[in-house]
């Protein structure tokens, strides 16, 4: 995976905003921004104006007892989810999937997704242009993309074996597979929101070509989908979504010789042929 860069640390007066003590410690996973400051864990605000208060008020609203929890949002004395550029939440603790737990992560998405099912799309997925957007819409053909000379073999690939689709769209959160919280006896725990307006069926998908990609296969791990006979196409647009994001973060003047362009025309053989048949890591 990318090295995560180092984090920032909010300043004394947002501590006080949010009115949580204690000596900020940076925390592991994600994108490496993620404080915890005693019971509370903050990170800058994400995505485009207005984006952090509306999934605050999401998490506010989930129900509990759905197979999942969610971090309790923190809001200042003044009712603002966001000060100064931060965010808070309470700090859940537990061990992070999906090694050893990709059933578990699956099955928390799909509580997750039900319970966001009928919340309407939200206007701020329209301004949107970080990378990660943009591959999105590349996956769905809603835009046009160029990768780094190294990815454009498998690009060049995936797109040959896309098809048209149809699936209802609903709010998910595209990046589940690092961020579903194991603890025994507890429902699991769904972290940092990366909310898309895409179908459930897809969201999923991202979790296995990410097991395709960056982790040791477990054991049927392309069997998914429940069976739905759009899996496959599903699975082409989580590879072609990861791959034009690792593109526009890295750059053009990146150089990662053959390993980063095998790992990708591994997991598009397996998705192709229905068997892995290469090293998920270089």
């Amino acid at each position: 995976m990318p090295e995560q860069p180092s984090a920032t640390l909010p300043p004394r007066s947002v501590l006080d905003a949010f009115g949580v003590r204690g000596i900020p410690e940076p925390l592991t996973g994600g994108q490496g921004r993620s404080v915890r400051v005693g019971g509370a864990v903050l990170k800058p605000a994400e995505g485009t104006e207005g984006e952090s208060e509306w999934a605050a008020s999401v998490f506010e609203r989930l129900p509990r007892g759905a197979g999942f929890r969610v971090p309790r949002p923190l809001r200042s004395a003044g009712g603002d989810a966001v000060v100064e550029g931060w965010t808070a939440a309470e700090f859940t603790d537990g061990r992070p999937g999906p090694s050893r737990q990709w059933p578990g992560v699956v099955a928390t998405g799909r509580a997750f997704h039900a319970a966001l099912r009928e919340l309407p799309r939200p206007t701020f997925l329209d301004r949107r242009t970080h990378p990660w957007a943009v591959a999105d819409r590349v996956a769905w053909g809603e835009e046009e993309a160029v990768v780094v000379p190294e990815l454009a073999g498998p690009f060049a690939r995936l797109l040959s074996l896309r098809r048209p689709v149809e699936a209802t769209a609903q709010i998910v959160h595209g990046d589940l597979t690092g961020n579903v919280l194991f603890a025994p006896g507890q429902d699991p725990v769904v972290i940092d929101f990366s909310p898309y307006w895409r179908p459930p069926l897809y969201a999923e998908a991202v979790i296995i070509g990410d097991g395709l990609l960056w982790y040791e296969p477990a054991p049927g791990l392309l069997v998914g989908g429940g069976g739905d006979p759009r899996w496959r196409q599903m699975l082409i647009r989580a590879l072609i979504f990861r791959l034009v994001a690792r593109s526009g973060l890295v750059g053009p003047s990146w150089r990662a010789g053959e390993k980063e362009a095998a790992r990708f025309l591994a997991a598009t053989e397996a998705v192709e042929h229905g068997a892995y048949k290469g090293p998920a890591r270089p």
